[in-house]
């Protein structure tokens, strides 16, 4: 077997070991008196994505024995009910803190709904108070994938200081919310950051000069060798079933990163999956944990 010149981030075996802590402090919680802490979710139609990471959800909630709530609705329910759930949830002092998975049925707005989560419980880290307190470097709640991007920088003792980072994406969920984590104080911060998008001119010779690059764009092999330099490190947000004639099923998970290409120029590269998804469960049972003490506080 030939030896990788690269490292993979291995994101499932550190959220395993994460899981380990976090179940300790819930162990803890509960020997002084406490009740373990609960994480709820709302979910809105059958979407299979959305059934998947609410399933993940579940059983990550089991294995560090934190309480679990899930509401499911059918998507007829109108914009007013939904927010009346929310509201229950809101006002449920038993509930630390809950996500609404996106996306939702096209009757709904969005972002009305993420306006009417209360951001103390805003596990998700969508509301505009948690966005703005995250541009500040203030205490709040961040989304779980980009935190998740910075603790397992941070597991591999990779620091970003110094460093330039290319984001490919501007979405609110993931590609504003790192680069503000990547510009942070801190070993994991202090990144010079340049943002690309659907209307960035050359983004090849823009991510060639990357140390750093993060792909959440949505499109599958998107980057390819020729877009990173030698000894990067690469971290890939993006996942799409494409079709694989040589699977039983028919098809294969991908993410933005063109992985058999990329990889032998990296220092570093996660993979797909495998790589950011398992870190995303578990810091949403980190940010369960902190709403709690910021709530508490």
């Amino acid at each position: 077997m030939t030896q990788e010149s690269f490292i993979r981030l291995d994101g499932k075996t550190t959220a395993t070991e994460i899981k380990k802590e976090i179940a300790q402090e819930v162990q803890q919680m509960v020997a002084a008196g406490q009740r373990p802490p609960c994480l709820g979710a709302i979910i809105v139609g059958h979407d299979g994505a959305s059934e998947t990471y609410i399933a993940s959800k579940i059983k990550a909630c089991e294995e560090v024995g934190f309480i679990s709530l899930t509401k499911r609705f059918d998507e007829s329910i109108t914009q007013e009910e939904l927010i009346a759930e929310i509201e229950q949830l809101n006002k449920d002092p038993e509930v630390d803190g809950f996500i609404v998975q996106l996306p939702l049925p096209k009757h709904i707005d969005e972002q009305a709904v993420i306006h009417a989560v209360d951001y103390r419980k805003d596990v998700d880290g969508f509301h505009p108070i948690n966005v703005g307190l995250l541009s500040l470097g203030e205490p709040c709640l961040v989304p779980a994938t980009p935190k998740g991007v910075i603790e397992l920088l941070k597991h591999y003792n990779i620091s970003t200081e110094g460093k330039h980072v290319v984001v490919l994406g501007r979405s609110n969920i993931v590609g504003k919310p790192i680069a503000q984590l990547f510009l942070q104080k801190g070993a994991q911060g202090n990144a010079t950051v340049t943002i690309c998008h659907s209307r960035t001119k050359d983004i090849a010779s823009i991510c060639r000069q990357a140390d750093i690059v993060v792909a959440a764009i949505g499109i599958p092999l998107f980057v390819k060798k020729e877009m990173v330099k030698e000894g990067a490190i690469v971290i890939d947000v993006g996942i799409t079933r494409v079709p694989d004639a040589t699977k039983k099923s028919g098809s294969r998970i991908v993410g933005d990163i063109d992985f058999d290409e990329v990889a032998p120029h990296c220092s570093y590269i996660t993979p797909v999956p495998g790589g950011v998804g398992p870190m995303t469960i578990i810091t949403l049972m980190r940010n369960t944990i902190l709403a709690r003490q910021l709530r508490q506080k």
